[in-house]
């Protein structure tokens, strides 16, 4: 493994006495609210079915109340999954997307398991209250009971998102397709709504029915807002196009994006955009990339590997080209540091927002250490501004390269611990392939850096 490493005495007074990043409120306040707002949604939804049930005697009627039980609950779970991605810069800034995303993918498999309940003990319920078989049933409740053709549609759409969702399907999927396979999600929750009213027996003329029809049409409303009207707005007042596109290294290049206001965007190193690019190929799909240098009023820079797809088209676009951007989004930002002490561990194209962050983290000469992980010298990204960074603010630079098959693996605990002392005491941001990240996150955890410490974002979908 060779390496090299910068360490040099910083200017008077650059980059001095910051510790932890201020932050109007504690790390983590928002998730825990949310999470305990979600919670209390969920006892208000058990409520309601409590309070419109008498007692339950026999299998039929624990059936149907199960079914009840689901439903509401099914029915309760999908706004709220749909607010998780709305975009609502608090949560994106204060939580962030991917960890929004993980949210919102162990809520779609709860919501899978709670449809497939109600589908299962309503119709049961229905057919032993009824003394008729389950399938007579079944297709009984969906041709004639009112809304149900519709609500079946959504149905089999949220099941096939599910089933695509799942880690095995998914990886078989492009970015594009899965991303047009989640709009249908919209559909399904839209076809559904009118069957809850229509035939939820706990929905009826009552407080309940307004409070459900206050969380459906919020939603529809936050959603609109968010995804559609203020990029619209946003849009139209900057009016982003590329200015340059300049080669980094082998399949990667730099998008530099002009415009106007670029400094009323209020965006902050670590974080990312999802871009559109007006070009042939590429207008109807906006995919998420990190800043990879601080925003100015002047300029936005991105990078952007060749990776297929999107992002191989990318490297294509004609200066001129005009851009709709979306953001700024993420919370892998100075807010979440914790400690005087900060760790950046990159590979590959994660080096991306790590040499923003490099560049503007608050912190004393010797607080701040960027590892970067490449297979060979030609990979390195940066490599003349990230050393003119280090010499500049007093930091410590080192790359690790080599191939694993000739050098070993250097994201190991004894390694890690070697090259950066007392690191169980620093902050530590780690940003590159997925696969990477679960291993760097598993060796730091070995290497007892707290949980709370490690901070990461992942744009894998």
């Amino acid at each position: 493994m060779s390496a090299v490493t910068q360490q040099r005495a910083a200017r008077p007074g650059a980059h001095r006495g910051a510790s932890a990043s201020g932050s109007p409120m504690p790390v983590d306040t928002v998730a825990r609210v949310v999470l305990a707002a979600i919670a209390v949604g969920a006892l208000a939804v058990v409520a309601i079915w409590w309070k419109n049930t008498l007692g339950v005697v026999g299998l039929d009627q624990w059936l149907t109340n199960a079914g009840r039980i689901t439903g509401l609950l099914a029915g309760y779970t999908a706004p709220v999954l749909l607010l998780l991605m709305a975009r609502i810069p608090l949560l994106e800034r204060e939580v962030g997307s991917d960890r929004l995303a993980r949210w919102h993918a162990m809520g779609g498999r709860y919501l899978v398991g709670l449809i497939a309940t109600h589908v299962v003990t309503i119709i049961w319920g229905y057919a032993l209250t009824a003394r008729k078989n389950v399938i007579g049933e079944g297709v009984t409740m969906v041709l004639t009971y009112p809304d149900m053709l519709k609500a079946s549609f959504g149905t089999l759409l949220l099941l096939a998102t599910g089933f695509f969702s799942a880690r095995a399907a998914r990886k078989r999927l492009g970015y594009d397709t899965w991303y047009y396979l989640h709009l249908a999600t919209y559909v399904a929750v839209a076809l559904g709504f009118a069957h809850q009213l229509s035939n939820g027996a706990d929905l009826g003329e009552g407080p309940e029915r307004l409070l459900w029809y206050g969380l459906y049409l919020g939603t529809a409303a936050v959603i609109g807002w968010y995804r559609l009207l203020r990029p619209w707005q946003l849009d139209r007042r900057h009016q982003l196009r590329v200015a340059e596109v300049r080669p980094e290294g082998p399949g990667t290049v730099s998008l530099f994006l002009t415009g106007r206001h670029l400094d009323e965007l209020g965006a902050e190193a670590g974080q990312f955009f999802r871009l559109q690019f007006l070009a042939k190929g590429l207008r109807f799909a906006a995919n998420p990339y990190s800043l990879s240098a601080p925003p100015t009023r002047d300029y936005l820079r991105f990078t952007v590997k060749d990776l297929g797809g999107h992002s191989a088209a990318v490297a294509g676009v004609k200066p001129g080209t005009k851009v709709r951007a979306e953001g700024p989004y993420g919370a892998f930002t100075a807010r979440r540091r914790r400690s005087r002490q900060v760790l950046l561990l990159a590979a590959g194209v994660g080096i991306t927002p790590l040499r923003a962050l490099f560049e503007t983290l608050p912190a004393a000469p010797g607080e701040l250490t960027l590892l970067y992980r490449a297979s060979a010298e030609e990979d390195l990204l940066f490599r003349r501004e990230l050393t003119a960074i280090a010499e500049a603010r007093g930091a410590r630079l080192q790359f690790l390269l080599g191939r694993r098959s000739e050098v070993g693996n250097p994201i190991q605990p004894t390694v890690l611990r070697n090259l950066v002392p007392g690191l169980a005491a620093h902050d530590v941001y780690v940003c590159g392939p997925e696969a990477f990240m679960e291993q760097a996150v598993t060796a730091l955890r070995q290497a007892r850096v707290p949980r709370h410490r490690i901070h990461h974002e992942s744009f894998s979908f």
